[in-house]
């Protein structure tokens, strides 16, 4: 179908409108991750971090799609170790392990979602001062900034996969695909500061922010093992925790202007 053609079909509009939504909400794992790591920075070097973070997210994309056929190839199995659980309702296996490049890609990003969150959740907890007296603050931090995008890069490839390929699986038109995936960046880059210094502010939605980071890595491996868990499942877990979270920011902010009143 030609892009006339495309602008005045109602299905078309509606299949954009779904994928931009579906997009928006899956972007919101790599935002995350990309606001907790960027807060690690220097303070003049986050902002610069994130606009490069989420524009490596939207190159990716770009070229994945530009490689449409390659993606598709990706889940088309390349070893099978033969296992599998048992056979569900639905007549699927509990999990299997006949692996395809979508499968490992997933695995590793979920194994480094895991390693990154659980190392961040213990920096949290007992945090250990580092002496840099070796090196000058200079070297630290392109040493740091440097890493963090190398981290943004390993983190964007996975959700980038993971989001072509549920383009892939919501319409057959690139032009759609293309519009949504730019309009998803878009989304992304204006709300990545406004997110991260929301975190920055709040230091207990940090915890929160790494906990789900644990629950989409280990997600993201149980994908990869076949054990499809419906994402509706998870982002209503997010929802209600982040709804939990904010009832208790609200407490202690009312708390501490009551102990203000008394105290004046």
């Amino acid at each position: 179908m030609d892009i006339a053609a495309l602008i005045v079909d109602p299905a078309a509009w509606a299949a954009l409108v779904t994928l931009i939504v579906m997009e928006v909400v899956l972007g919101i794992d790599n935002l995350i991750f990309i606001s907790i790591l960027t807060n690690k920075l220097p303070e003049h070097q986050q902002q610069k971090a994130r606009r490069i973070g989420i524009g490596l997210a939207l190159v990716m994309r770009i070229l994945l799609l530009s490689m449409i056929f390659v993606i598709v190839s990706l889940t088309t199995p390349v070893f099978d170790l033969g296992i599998q659980g048992a056979v569900g309702p639905t007549g699927e296996p509990s999990f299997e392990t006949a692996f395809s490049w979508r499968d490992l890609i997933l695995i590793a990003g979920g194994l480094f979602l895991l390693w990154k969150a659980t190392k961040e959740i213990h920096h949290t907890i007992d945090p250990v001062p580092t002496d840099h007296a070796v090196l000058d603050k200079k070297q630290v931090a392109t040493m740091n900034f440097g890493s963090a995008i190398f981290q943004i890069i390993l983190l964007d490839m996975v959700f980038s996969v993971d989001s072509i390929l549920t383009a892939v699986g919501m319409t057959d038109e690139i032009a759609i695909m293309f519009v949504a995936v730019i309009v998803t960046v878009i989304v992304m880059l204006i709300a990545a500061d406004p997110l991260a210094n929301f975190i920055k502010r709040n230091p207990t939605v940090v915890m929160l922010a790494l906990g789900f980071l644990l629950m989409i890595g280990a997600v993201l491996i149980a994908d990869g093992f076949g054990v499809h868990v419906p994402k509706g499942y998870i982002y209503a877990a997010m929802a209600f925790s982040a709804m939990v979270e904010v009832l208790n920011m609200a407490s202690r902010r009312r708390a501490a202007k009551r102990e203000g009143g008394d105290a004046a």
